[in-house]
């Protein structure tokens, strides 16, 4: 069963373990080693930056994706990948045309404060985030009530989080580094693009 999180004005949900075709462990060496990933450039506050962390975009034909200025064609399912996006869609009761993996090498890899309020994934999107490898802390801030204190997570490896309803319009989120050494994770993030 899913942990509700706590957190106003969002609709966020917490499995810690979920059933996947192979141990979390496996699942992280072949999409290390078997995913084609690339180090882009985005742009922030109209400078170009080398993304902190490796990443690769797959989907259904059509499903392209921008942001900070990137913009990804996705290539085509593998066939993991379609296995664990059809057990993400049955504990999400939502269907998905494409995932965003991040591959974080090590403590050094983060991910900036962000919302996934992009156009072309809709009013109120579902994400559906899956981990496998080392445990990071996921951290939420509310977009405009600061008195709200941050929301962390640790997310285990094998873990699925759901976000859904309004959470990116109230909620940003992001990976911050590590203080102490910590191995490989990688995160795949289903999401279903529409046609802008």
């Amino acid at each position: 069963m899913p942990q509700l999180v706590p957190m106003p004005d969002a609709e966020v949900l917490y499995y810690e373990a979920i059933s996947v075709p192979a141990e979390p462990a496996i699942i992280l060496d072949r999409l290390i080693e078997d995913i084609p990933w690339r180090q882009d450039h985005i742009v922030l506050w109209g400078k170009p930056l080398l993304q902190p962390r490796l990443s690769a975009w797959f989907g259904d034909p059509g499903s392209v994706y921008t942001y900070s200025g990137l913009t990804l064609t996705p290539l085509p399912w593998t066939k993991l990948l379609a296995e664990l996006k059809q057990t993400v869609e049955t504990l999400a009761g939502e269907r998905f045309n494409s995932v965003l993996l991040n591959y974080y090498r090590n403590e050094r890899d983060s991910m900036g404060m962000h919302s996934d309020d992009e156009r072309e994934l809709g009013r109120n999107p579902t994400i559906a985030s899956l981990s496998f490898g080392a445990e990071r802390e996921l951290t939420f801030r509310h977009r405009r009530r600061k008195e709200l204190a941050p929301v962390r997570l640790r997310l285990a490896s094998g873990s699925l989080l759901i976000m859904r309803g309004a959470t990116q319009h109230h909620w940003k989120h992001g990976i911050a580094k590590e203080r102490r050494p910590c191995g490989p994770r990688v995160n795949l993030t289903f999401r279903r693009i529409f046609a802008v």
